[in-house]
């Protein structure tokens, strides 16, 4: 024989009525768009379209999860109202999409720096690489001219040659990091690092790799890495 349930005596006789006015009087508390603007605070607070439970842990948002849900039916469509996306149950074709149109609005192909500045506003890179296995993947899939395994080698040998056409030189990975943050399409000289993977003298081995084609494209290289006439 189940127990009678305890109510607190705060809880005993409690107006029904009262308690719904109360209620409906919280919730307007709060029009939509201050709603929707505590959202997006959020999520450029934290760098990300924020979970239920991390908008219940900032600390400067003043609006309850439960709130947010009561005004707009579900957590997800409050994020989409507000221009945030969903971080879960986005499809490929969406984040396809996100790409294509981050592609066509910058009018060359998205890098991972271009994602992070739109933190809140589209999928995370986190997202992308879980459901691709990689950026590179998923541009490729977009339908972007990117290289993607063997071809992301070959591709950097080819812009390291071309590279040192301009330095007159070999690149260094200090050279490398400096072109990258004029082309923001190359790979990182991390990236490459971690592709050559020649233990020890990493880049080294990557610069033997660009002279010898530059050698065969009829490019003398000296002893010392500089390019003769």
């Amino acid at each position: 024989m189940s127990r009678p349930r305890h109510r607190h005596p705060a809880l005993q006789g409690l107006d029904e009525q009262a308690l719904a006015a109360f209620r409906a009087g919280m919730r307007r508390r709060y029009t939509d768009d201050e709603i929707l603007a505590e959202l997006r605070a959020s999520a450029e607070r934290l760098g990300r379209s924020p979970t239920m439970r991390e908008f219940a842990a900032d600390p400067d948002a003043s609006v309850h999860p439960q709130t947010v849900i009561e005004h707009f039916g579900t957590w997800n469509a409050a994020k989409r109202a507000a221009g945030l996306s969903p971080r879960r149950y986005i499809s490929r074709d969406e984040l396809l999409a996100q790409l294509r149109e981050l592609g066509a609005g910058l009018g060359r192909t998205p890098t991972v720096r271009d994602i992070e500045a739109r933190r809140g506003r589209m999928a995370s890179k986190s997202l992308i690489w879980h459901t691709f296995g990689s950026l590179a993947v998923a541009l490729k899939e977009a339908g972007f001219d990117v290289p993607i395994g063997e071809e992301r080698l070959e591709r950097a040998i080819a812009d390291g040659a071309v590279l040192a056409r301009g330095l007159g030189r070999l690149p260094k990975m200090a050279d490398w990091r400096a072109a990258r943050e004029r082309e923001a399409t190359l790979l990182s000289e991390w990236q490459v690092y971690r592709m050559v993977d020649v233990q020890p003298g990493t880049w080294s081995a990557f610069q033997f790799l660009v002279r010898e084609r530059l050698r065969e494209e009829g490019v003398r290289v000296a002893p010392d890495g500089t390019l003769g006439p």
